[in-house]
């Protein structure tokens, strides 16, 4: 018997069941029947920042673990930061040190499905704020580079094929910044971190990110060029830094954003970032792109879905692009974003909400 909808099933002949197998098997072997194919990711980020989070991301894996899911995404910030553990240390795990590294890459590792990194701030950048133990960040950022992003392949306990910026010439280093396709979409990671991107520290920080800027911006564009081929329905760009929209908006819309706090006023000027590069290049991009594109970011740990982009031509909202930002410490929880082309949107996001984790 084949079911029906609402619990009825219908008996039948062998001829419709040869169909039906044939049918199947036909769905099973062509690469652009596959590719029309439904399938689900999951987006975390800002995770472990205690003893308490550590467990509370270890259920947060097993919760995953048994669902039936294409990859794991993980938007950085794996550790606390260095200055809540110099005021909790029994509460926290030093981190920035080998011994915490080791313990994050074996977590990763207990995924059941394809796990895919982004660096932030907590994980490599803000490591010489530590005082417990003097860290050079960017021997930590070398580390980081080295273990946690393999050639050609993703984390977890099954992995996926990837492809990293350091096969492009003069990006060697940028091992972390990664690519790959699902169901025809484009995916990309792109190394931006919080703390205005670890610029305006000293002038080995301040040249670290412009080399960096520089990989990024050709990364995302690149990224873009593959996704305007015809057969790709859209685009996902995966980053760890809240790169600051509002920043763009103009003065009526940051306005109308800032009144919702009593008490709250904007600021005589908006201040330069350095995330507004970053910010120019995928409005530059969305000008002459009208595909669904999905901008994956944490950093500042407040959930939200939301179309923060602004068009310089139309002064308005670019439609296609949509901002997921991920749950971060204190939630624990996970997003599935479900990619079906059958949706005009593309992507369906559902947040998971994990019952041993929960607050309340």
């Amino acid at each position: 018997m084949i079911a029906l909808g609402r619990g009825r099933t219908r008996r039948y002949s062998r001829h419709s069941r040869t169909a039906a197998i044939a049918f199947l098997m036909a769905a099973a072997l062509p690469p652009q029947a596959i590719a029309q194919e439904a399938f689900q990711f999951a987006a975390i980020g800002d995770t472990a920042y205690s003893k308490r989070g550590e467990a509370e991301f270890e259920r947060m894996i097993a919760a995953m673990n048994k669902e039936n899911l294409a990859f794991v995404i993980h938007v950085g910030d794996f550790q606390a930061d260095p200055r809540p553990y110099e005021r909790n240390p029994d509460r926290i795990s030093l981190p920035c040190v080998d011994e915490s590294m080791a313990r994050v890459l074996a977590s990763f590792g207990r995924s059941a499905h394809p796990f895919i990194l982004t660096p932030g701030d907590n994980d490599w950048a803000d490591c010489s704020l530590l005082k417990a133990q003097k860290i050079d960040a960017l021997e930590v950022l070398g580390k980081l580079r080295a273990r946690f992003f393999p050639d050609g392949q993703s984390l977890g306990a099954k992995t996926i094929g990837v492809e990293s910026q350091a096969k492009d010439p003069g990006f060697a280093k940028f091992r972390e910044n990664l690519t790959w396709q699902r169901g025809g979409v484009i995916f990309a990671t792109f190394h931006t971190v919080g703390s205005n991107d670890n610029k305006g520290r000293n002038p080995e920080m301040d040249a670290e990110q412009a080399e960096r800027e520089t990989a990024n911006v050709a990364w995302v564009k690149k990224a873009f060029a593959a996704a305007r081929q015809p057969a790709v329905p859209g685009l996902v760009l995966i980053t760890q830094a809240n790169v600051q929209f509002e920043n763009q908006w103009t003065p009526t819309l940051r306005e109308r954003y800032v009144r919702v706090v009593a008490g709250a006023e904007l600021p005589k000027e908006t201040k330069p970032t350095a995330y507004d590069p970053y910010l120019r290049t995928l409005t530059e991009e969305m000008e002459t792109f009208s595909k669904p594109v999905l901008f994956i970011h944490g950093d500042t740990h407040l959930f939200r879905i939301n179309k923060p982009l602004i068009s310089a031509k139309t002064g308005r909202f670019f439609e296609n692009f949509t901002r997921l930002e991920v749950f971060g410490d204190p939630e624990s929880h996970w997003l599935r974003v479900t990619v079906d082309r059958a949706k005009q949107a593309l992507f369906v996001i559902e947040p998971e909400i994990i019952a041993e984790n929960k607050a309340n």
